[in-house]
């Protein structure tokens, strides 16, 4: 796990949810971080600028990322009947200095 995913992963954590896995390879995508809170299951994708000059993380993810995410959490989640039945949901974390922000993603944003 990087620093931002570290960052984002502890921002999860202290509002109540919890890491059900990190960094996880389905085929040659990979998905952040998986968290839980009661019956939600959200795939996160992280990503992070360390300096002001570089422009915002949230500005690196466009709608083909969102869709390769999308399809590789289906297929992760189709291989964990432990999370059957629980609400999916997705969002893209930024992380730069002094701050985490947390966007939703809705069906069809991609």
């Amino acid at each position: 796990m990087n620093s931002g995913e570290r960052r984002a992963a502890r921002h999860y954590l202290l509002r109540g949810w919890r890491l059900v896995a990190s960094n996880v390879r389905v085929g040659r995508n990979e998905l952040d971080l998986v968290v839980r809170r009661g019956g939600r299951v959200l795939i996160v994708e992280v990503k992070e600028k360390t300096g002001g000059g570089y422009g915002d993380p949230l500005e690196m993810v466009d709608a083909e990322k969102l869709r390769r995410v999308r399809r590789t959490a289906q297929a992760w989640l189709a291989s964990r009947p432990d999370l059957a039945g629980l609400e999916p949901g997705f969002e893209v974390v930024g992380v730069s200095p002094g701050r985490v922000e947390r966007v939703r993603v809705e069906p069809g944003d991609e």
